[in-house]
């Protein structure tokens, strides 16, 4: 009888030490670590990396990972967040469509606190400021809006509401991708519900 009990509390404490399974249709999440100090996260070559890293922790290593950023290099065309990401359909971790192409997922504000999982599954909550430098059709927003082009804890920075909701942005505040401005610092950014975390989608 002991042993029996000894081997569930052997399988039940192995099983804790498991790294989470995302879906196998996972193309859609929310990074759950930073990427760097604030809005400082590498330019948009580390911020994909990041993604790419965090989803081949949970079993999604063969998909291509881009964040969904957008910025403006000096004498390129600006690079839109839009643009980044593929055409779609996109599932978050727990294999919920979130939006089924690039005009739905914008045209319908389609993101929302039950759909804006990180790739562990879990919802941000309080934490809803996603970082974007974007318009609410996914372009480039205008001014000071993208810390550098990701580099720099300086400047301001463009964030959208996971949930669809908050204090901030006014009108503005239930867009997933351009609700208001914050400040491109980890203290900035936290004290309007953000922990510098961004979106992430499979490209391809």
């Amino acid at each position: 009888m002991k042993r029996g009990v000894i081997a569930v509390v052997v399988l039940v404490a192995g099983a804790g030490c498991r790294s989470p399974r995302a879906d196998e249709k996972m193309s859609f999440f929310v990074i759950s670590e930073q990427a760097g100090d604030g809005g400082a996260i590498g330019g948009l070559a580390g911020a994909d990396a990041h993604c790419q890293t965090l989803a081949g922790a949970v079993g999604s290593r063969k998909r291509t990972w881009r964040a969904y950023l957008s910025a403006a290099e000096s004498g390129r065309p600006p690079v839109n967040a839009r643009d980044r990401i593929g055409g779609g359909p996109w599932f978050n971790a727990k294999g919920l469509q979130v939006a089924a192409d690039i005009e739905d997922l914008h045209r319908s504000n389609a993101l929302g606190d039950k759909t804006s999982l990180d790739e562990l599954g879990e919802s941000p909550g309080y934490w809803h400021d996603m970082m974007t430098g974007s318009n609410p059709d996914g372009t480039l927003a205008s001014g000071d809006a993208t810390c550098g082009n990701w580099t720099s804890t300086r400047g301001q920075v463009v964030v959208g509401h996971s949930d669809k909701g908050g204090r901030y942005g006014g009108a503005r505040s239930t867009s997933w991708n351009s609700a208001h401005s914050s400040g491109c610092t980890i203290t900035a950014l936290m004290s309007m519900g953000g922990k510098a975390r961004f979106y992430c989608f499979a490209a391809d």
